[in-house]
């Protein structure tokens, strides 16, 4: 029997679920606590040719996206004529996978009555990948940590174990991480296994038509969608703290019928340090960022990212060239829609936020022992923060909130479980969202200590302390973020350093922008403001003239 579109219909809703449980499988047996406690990872099912026809929801658009290019690098290096069951490839190359070293992607075949009908691929950020660790201070690719080329995890069922033993030999928590490879395949494994069932139920023996479906069908909404944006050209720039120096992010938007580009000249060339970013990176958040305000309903899959047309001049921070190092490459990758929503505001008034802390401050911890003749061993703490982000055209900002990424932020307790700290406040951050007649999300205040006989080094990875989330027709900035001890010592934003046994690193969050004049905000919301501390009374006089 034909499939009839009814029956792709019902086929694709259920690929939903496919994918889902194959993120879940992830989750529950990944050993980094940035995949089981935030859902920093990807997920999703390609068809033969490498086009990404269902991801699952939970994941971050940055491994999303940038994996839905990465099966077609698979697909090319490895040859189809080597590609056999059991097979199992794997990459963490920036520039073929999602930007930086720390992220493992893996993708193995699948197959039915023997022939090859597509691809399940997967994402996960590991704790540690050698080199310097995660953070920005190298000056080149090679000091970030180990590369794993294109290659086979495993051939016909059988793992490489000189690619484990090569993989032992270079990073800091070897159990940790050859334990997410392992997790990473039986991640696709599960989800082949419920496909071969979903397979059987409707009776067919391949994923083409099925495909062909989806991203047809996905292809033409988005199109759809973008020709209700009026056409011209629209240009936004936006200054962001950068490393040793300020960067400047600029786009220009296309609009034309049903099409779209966004291009990035005029944005900054390439810094020395770590901060750069691969352009399959900027074009996976700017995509995410368009596809949000226009079409926001379609499903994401190769066919409703393909009408997006990104472009960013090679060189620039933003199209990084190898070996560059680009370890924090998020830093300014989580800021690129800001930079997107910023230029569509101009073509869309009323339906994009204000600027939002948007990047993660992300912290990576060492923890020693301050005797080095001690036994206590050393461990490595990733522990995954967020800001607040923009006011929204009808909505105040959300506190404490990751977007663009999505993740979640890691428990308290989830994160002293794995190493010698602990984590003595974490509280919102009291008016430092930006003013408007919707309020800017709230950032955080956070304190780490050591725990006895132990000090930390601390890679910075932070943004929106020199320049703040800027508000939108009218609204406030939010609160630039604070990096320092709790004696009010001052830190560097980005690098290593070092916190002593007895001191507490104290981090202060950014809040995000306001929309609109504060003098059009309700009365009302400002007086719950005040009950919930959200802001002070003066700050509720000084900005919104009430008084309770």
């Amino acid at each position: 029997m034909t499939p009839t579109a009814i029956d792709f219909q019902i086929m694709w809703n259920r690929l939903i679920a496919v994918v889902e449980e194959q993120a879940t499988t992830l989750i529950r047996t990944a050993f980094s606590t940035s995949v089981r406690e935030a859902g920093d990872l990807s997920a999703g099912l390609f068809d033969r040719r490498g086009r990404m026809m269902a991801q699952a929801v939970t994941g971050t658009p940055g491994h999303v996206n940038a994996m839905a290019e990465s099966v077609t690098h698979f697909v090319r290096e490895i040859g189809s004529d080597n590609i056999f069951e059991g097979d199992v490839f794997i990459t963490n190359d920036p520039w073929l996978g999602t930007g930086h070293l720390h992220d493992i992607t893996v993708v193995s075949p699948t197959f039915r009555g023997g022939a090859h009908i597509g691809f399940f691929a997967c994402t996960a950020h590991v704790v540690d990948i050698g080199g310097r660790g995660f953070g920005p201070d190298a000056n080149e690719v090679y000091e970030e940590g180990l590369l794993i080329p294109i290659m086979k995890f495993a051939e016909r069922g059988t793992v490489s174990q000189d690619l484990i033993r090569i993989v032992r030999a270079n990073v800091r928590e070897p159990d940790q991480v050859v334990g997410d490879m392992y997790s990473l395949a039986a991640c696709n494994e599960a989800g082949d296994r419920r496909l071969q069932a979903m397979l059987g139920e409707f009776g067919i023996a391949d994923l083409d038509g099925l495909s062909d479906f989806i991203i047809e069908t996905s292809r033409k909404a988005t199109h759809e969608a973008i020709a209700k944006v009026p056409d011209g050209s629209f240009s936004h720039s936006m200054q962001v703290d950068g490393y040793d120096d300020p960067v400047l992010m600029a786009v220009k938007l296309d609009v034309a019928g049903d099409t779209l580009t966004a291009d990035f000249d005029g944005t900054s060339g390439m810094s020395r340090f770590g901060v750069n970013v691969p352009e399959v990176y900027t074009r996976a958040y700017a995509c995410y960022g368009l596809k949000c305000a226009i079409a926001p309903q379609v499903p994401n899959n190769t066919g409703s990212l393909e009408p997006f047309v990104i472009t960013a001049p090679e060189g620039c921070i933003l199209a990084a060239k190898r070996p560059a190092p680009v370890s924090v490459r998020h830093v300014l990758g989580h800021l690129v829609p800001d930079v997107v929503l910023g230029a569509l505001h101009l073509a869309l008034p009323n339906t994009v936020p204000a600027e939002g802390a948007s990047a993660l401050w992300n912290i990576q911890i060492s923890a020693r022992p301050s005797d080095p003749d001690s036994e206590l061993r050393n461990a490595e703490v990733l522990m995954f923060n967020s800001g607040g982000t923009g006011a929204r055209p009808a909505h105040d900002g959300l506190s404490a909130t990751a977007f663009p990424s999505g993740v979640s932020t890691m428990s308290v307790e989830a994160t002293e479980h794995v190493g010698p700290i602990t984590v003595w406040r974490k509280d919102l951050r009291e008016g430092s969202g930006g003013v408007g007649a919707l309020r800017g999300g709230l950032g955080q205040i956070i304190e780490i200590e050591p725990r006895e006989g132990y000090d930390f080094y601390f890679n910075a990875m932070f943004d929106r302390v020199e320049n703040a989330a800027r508000g939108r027709d009218g609204g406030g900035d939010g609160a630039a973020g604070q990096v320092e001890l709790s004696d009010g010592t001052k830190l560097r934003s980005k690098g290593r350093q070092l916190i002593k046994n007895g001191q507490r690193l104290r981090l202060s969050l950014p809040g995000g922008g306001g929309y609109g004049q504060a003098t059009d905000r309700e009365k009302a919301l400002v007086a719950e403001d005040v009950r919930a501390g959200l802001i002070s009374d003066a700050q509720a006089q000084k900005d919104y003239g009430f008084k309770g």
